[in-house]
């Protein structure tokens, strides 16, 4: 049976750590198989990553593309379906998403007409899709911007 303490690896597949600098018979001895000069033969030598031994390297040989907007909005998307759940009558804002558990965080939203909506509700959000502005209308809700 096998159990924890007979666990052996499979036959073949370790090989023992070489012991490098320990004398001449060993075959990597005295410059332990670092060669004699040079940046890779002294302690603390590291590469970084893309470095193609002085050539120009490719991140600096592809052309540099697009540009990152700092000034741009990300809204939250919210459908009509997750609003049938407030009560009829009732104001919906960011507020009142957050503490229906629709949203994780106060930001701005935008409603799209994904489903139905059936209840007539107070929608006081940043931004409403054309399509979900109707829905809502036809529903008996009112919408303040």
């Amino acid at each position: 049976m096998l159990t924890l303490n007979n666990l052996v690896p499979a036959e073949g597949s370790r090989r023992p750590k070489k012991r490098v600098g320990r004398g001449p018979g060993s075959g990597l001895g005295k410059t332990s198989g670092r060669g004699h000069k040079g940046a890779r033969s002294r302690s603390g030598y590291k590469i970084h990553p893309g470095f193609e031994g002085g050539q120009m390297p490719l991140y600096r040989r592809l052309p540099k593309r697009g540009f990152t907007n700092l000034f741009k909005k990300t809204y939250t998307l919210v459908s009509l379906d997750q609003l049938n759940t407030f009560e009829a009558g009732s104001v919906v804002n960011t507020e009142a998403l957050v503490a229906a558990g629709i949203l994780d965080k106060n930001g701005p939203v935008k409603v799209l007409a994904n489903g139905e909506i059936t209840k007539a509700l107070t929608i006081e959000l940043e931004k409403i899709s054309h399509g979900a502005k109707e829905k809502i209308i036809a529903a008996g809700g009112v919408i303040k911007e």
